[in-house]
């Protein structure tokens, strides 16, 4: 089927596809190296670091739609992943109505999930960052600077904490705050949640944190970075938990956040 779908594909030329390769679970003679001239490069939980490597953008699947387990099973492991992903229906006998097909120049495909922002979205969204970022951090500046004196008055150290965390597509990224600890007990990864009280925040650190004020440097990475959007969903630090456990060992498919910046 893999091999049908890739001749009907190539023998049209103009489909703006560029195939980089075959995923694949089976290790036997059916799954040879080499596939219609393409390399098989792994499994299919290969193919989810590929994508998080690669930035894919279309994942298609040419196992027979009558083999709903195996679809289901590796839709449980791509589905978190910020691609298309489509069911290739050019071998199929099954036949619905031409609109509930799209097509990749001429070869019908079952859409079964889609990039929540895609195409001109994308700029519309990108245009809007960069503004209104801009002016928040024109007329937040006062504010900023404000802060930013109290952080240093208040204790050793950079006004400014960076922090690793996860970003889109599950990249790392480095995210900017006021520094709202003492520099000696920083905890760069949120190994441990912060408590009432809890002694390693600074006077001035309690008052930003309770405020939101310490998260304003943000700005910074969604004007001059563009790794954060002005709305999506919160990058969490590399070691946040939920009761000692990692969110994404609490949270099915908690990866699935970060198929938006």
């Amino acid at each position: 089927a893999a091999v049908n779908m890739i001749k009907a594909l190539d023998a049209q030329g103009d489909t703006g596809i560029r195939i980089v390769g075959i995923f694949d679970d089976r290790g036997d003679e059916r799954s040879p190296d080499l596939i219609a001239g393409y390399p098989k490069l792994g499994t299919v939980d290969d193919l989810v670091d590929y994508a998080r490597r690669t930035q894919l953008d279309l994942v298609i699947f040419t196992v027979p739609i009558a083999a709903e387990g195996r679809i289901l099973q590796m839709l449980s492991k791509l589905w978190v992943l910020p691609i298309d992903i489509r069911l290739a229906a050019h071998a199929s006998k099954l036949r619905l109505r031409p609109r509930a097909y799209s097509y990749i120049g001429n070869v019908p495909v079952l859409d079964v999930f889609d990039r929540p922002i895609a195409d001109w979205d994308l700029v519309l969204k990108w245009v809007f960052d960069k503004i209104v970022g801009m002016l928040l951090l024109l007329a937040l500046a006062p504010v900023m600077l404000a802060v930013g004196v109290a952080v240093k008055l208040d204790s050793r150290g950079p006004v400014l904490f960076r922090q690793k965390r996860y970003g889109f597509n599950n990249e790392l990224i480095e995210v900017f705050k006021f520094r709202s600890m003492y520099v000696d007990q920083g905890d760069h990864a949120a190994s441990k949640l912060v408590t009432k009280d809890d002694p390693r925040v600074t006077r001035v650190g309690r008052f930003i944190r309770k405020t939101s004020l310490d998260e304003l440097p943000q700005l910074l990475n969604v004007v001059f970075k563009g790794n954060l959007s002005l709305v999506g969903p919160r990058p969490h630090a590399l070691q946040a938990k939920a009761a000692n456990e990692l969110y994404d060992q609490v949270v099915d498919g908690y990866f699935a956040r970060h198929k938006v910046k």
